[in-house]
């Protein structure tokens, strides 16, 4: 039976701790970069938001990182594709908090109307992103945070794909769950069918008790790349329309290190 899974926008921020020459303050450098993945593509054509404001909390104030806007189209970042937003120094020490402000949303669909997006109050101001544990950044070291950008919940559908009316706009409520990647793993792999033929946008999913990241796999050559999975057994799951889906369990994710798993898909 075919079943729908929510799509997963993420956003892979790089904090890079090096080593100071100077005896007063060390600091360290941080670099942040995005990724995604991304919108179901068969019905949009951009999905674009725009992040105006980058904050960090650290122990004792909030660090502003850059308010340079910066517009980006989420559907050009999938399968661990990664977009830099901003590098530079900050004093060593624990972050527990980033804080994003969004000015603007929007989705384009093909062949159809784009839908300007009102932004909720709390993005406006700063939508706050709870680091647990908290990022150190120290001298010489490399900790990296990713935050996992829910599409399905932040950009709501109004309307049916499946009648006639169809789509008649979304509702935007940022989603975004924060992993410090120090302490995760990654998972990659190619899809084919039972021919060795690849198969491009299948939908690829790890899952728990419940949908933990999902990914559609390149149309060309049938890769995934799902990115800031903590350390842990997961099933993997695969599907497209036209075939059965396959599962394997017990997929182990370590911390640090990347998982290679290739799927087959049975026509039915």
């Amino acid at each position: 039976m075919h079943r729908l899974i929510p799509f997963f926008i993420t956003f892979s921020f790089l904090w890079i701790a090096c080593e100071s020459d100077d005896n007063i303050d060390p600091v360290g450098t941080l670099s942040i970069k995005m990724s995604d993945d991304p919108f179901p593509t068969d019905l949009v054509k951009t999905a674009n938001v725009t992040i105006s404001k980058i904050e960090i909390r650290g122990e004792d104030s909030l660090l502003t990182l850059t308010e340079v806007p910066q517009e980006l189209n989420l559907l050009e970042l999938r399968n661990g594709v990664t977009a830099s937003l901003v590098k530079l120094e900050i004093p060593a020490g624990s972050y527990d908090q980033a804080r994003l402000i969004i000015s603007d949303a929007s989705v384009v669909m093909k062949n159809g109307p784009t839908y300007d997006l009102k932004i909720p109050s709390g993005a406006q101001t700063g939508l706050k992103l709870f680091i647990d544990p908290p990022i150190q950044v120290e001298g010489g070291l490399t900790s990296e945070l990713l935050l996992d950008f829910d599409v399905s919940k932040s950009f709501v559908v109004q309307g049916n794909i499946d009648t006639p009316a169809g789509i008649k706009g979304f509702i935007f409520k940022p989603t975004i769950r924060a992993q410090n990647l120090s302490t995760a793993g990654r998972l990659r792999g190619v899809v084919q069918d039972t021919l060795s033929q690849i198969v491009g946008n299948a939908q690829v999913w790890v899952e728990t008790d419940s949908v933990v990241s999902f990914t559609i796999t390149d149309t060309t050559t049938g890769e995934y790349g799902i990115l800031g999975l903590p350390e842990g057994t997961y099933t993997l799951r695969a599907t497209k329309q036209g075939y059965d889906t396959v599962s394997v369990v017990n997929t182990l994710i370590t911390a640090a290190n990347e998982t290679i798993q290739n799927l087959i898909l049975t026509p039915k």
